[in-house]
């Protein structure tokens, strides 16, 4: 009976030690699946930002020529009132000239 407890007692360390080390591999195992897991959910995140942005920089090129063609249009319509101006300008001297009983 006196031999029975140690060896026991070392089935019962190696045992702890084998189950230990088990439990130690099935959790490792389950934070690399987590953390990859994790990790692709960040990535797809990404992408669908990066697609967001690329959208926005479209956007933002076609304001921006749209913007370009409203000015140049705008600058045609200043000269063209500019050149109005002048006109009226002379067809007002010619008229204020008419009517000045000098």
């Amino acid at each position: 009976m006196n031999e029975l407890l140690p060896v026991i007692s070392v089935i019962s360390t190696i045992c702890a030690i084998v189950f230990g080390y088990a439990a130690f591999a099935r959790n490792g195992k389950k934070d690399t699946e987590d953390e990859a897991r994790a990790d692709a959910t960040v990535l797809s995140e990404i992408g669908y930002i990066k697609g967001g942005i690329d959208d926005i920089k479209a956007e933002q090129r076609e304001q921006r020529k749209t913007n370009l063609e409203v000015l140049t249009r705008l600058t045609a319509v200043e000269e063209s009132a500019k050149q109005a101006h002048h006109r009226l300008d002379r067809l007002d001297g010619i008229t204020d000239s008419k009517n000045d009983p000098d």
